[in-house]
């Protein structure tokens, strides 16, 4: 049977939608990590996963876990959050142990949802100034990414930082990137990319994807991480009561993603990180399904279903 225009099209398309999750990376919460006794039973080899340090707890979660997953054969990358880091002597100690028990090379810094910082840091820049990074061995850095906005700093302030980052970057070498809080939405993340890149940003872009969770739990989730415009589209499905606990799937806004990246190869997206706000089990199922090709377009082309139960 000879391929028609709109099955080439849809054929394009799918293969941008792999291309573009191939690589995604995830998270997790020391607490949530002891909810899975294996990983590799939920993960493939090499994955990156991010480590939490969230405000009020011990640092020391954070490391186990990183270690736990190097032994795992994952690629642990711990968070470090500025305004919760008391000193330079508690960043030092702590990445020591990283470097020493699960041979950590990459970090994410981000600020940190504290309203007064617990010591000497209160942003990002500070930590990376210190130099312990580079003294470790650690080239590669994450950064905070925020295309709706952020209720912990200015719009003007993001864009300065966002300046000193790239300054950063081209002055030492590091391996810097960003890796956005989550939204719902394409068009606010398109929009975003092309500001910050006609403003001169030339750090790569991980872009928040959420993962599978019920309209209501990812209503909460928006609510208290301040997700901006976005949170509409959530809003108006979650008007109809019956859907609150409809399981959301982020399919529409990866096929828009996946387009924009495709139709545009030097913009900043460089790919995905999934937020497994429903549970990291689900939301990986769904990925790989995705990644691997398991899925079927829908008639508009604007959306997709996966071949699997979940």
């Amino acid at each position: 049977m000879p391929m028609t225009a709109t099955t080439l099209a849809d054929e394009a398309i799918r293969e941008d939608i792999c291309a573009f999750l191939g690589d995604f990376t995830a998270e997790t919460t020391p607490f949530s990590a002891t909810k899975i006794e294996h990983f590799p039973d939920v993960l493939r080899p090499g994955t990156t996963v991010y480590v939490t340090f969230l405000p009020g707890t011990d640092y020391a979660d954070t490391v186990s876990v990183c270690k736990r997953l190097k032994g795992e054969n994952m690629r642990p990358v711990p968070h470090i959050a500025a305004r919760s880091v008391p000193n330079k002597a508690f960043l030092e100690e702590n990445l020591t142990k990283l470097k020493d028990e699960a041979d950590i090379d990459e970090v994410l810094i981000i600020g940190g949802a504290v309203d007064r910082p617990v010591g000497d840091f209160s942003d990002s820049m500070q930590i990376m100034e210190t130099g312990l990074l580079d003294k470790y061995g650690i080239r590669k850095i994450g950064v905070a990414g925020h295309p709706e906005g952020s209720p912990d700093i200015t719009d003007e302030g993001i864009m300065q930082a966002l300046a000193w980052k790239n300054a950063f970057a081209e002055r030492t070498g590091a391996e810097m990137y960003m890796v956005t809080q989550f939204c719902f939405e394409a068009e606010p993340i398109i929009a975003w990319d092309k500001a910050i890149q006609a403003d001169g940003n030339k750090l790569p872009i991980r872009i928040g994807v959420p993962g599978l969770a019920t309209i209501k739990t990812l209503l909460n989730y928006a609510k208290a991480c301040g997700v901006g415009q976005s949170m509409n589209f959530l809003k108006r499905q979650a008007r109809n009561v019956t859907k609150l606990m409809t399981v959301s799937t982020p399919d529409q806004q990866i096929v828009e993603l996946a387009r924009y990246q495709a139709e545009n190869p030097d913009c900043g997206v460089s790919g995905v990180h999934m937020y497994p706000l429903g549970g990291l089990k689900k939301t990986a199922k769904w990925t790989y399904a995705v990644t691997d090709g398991n899925f079927d377009m829908n008639g508009k082309g604007n959306g997709f279903k996966v071949n699997i139960d979940l």
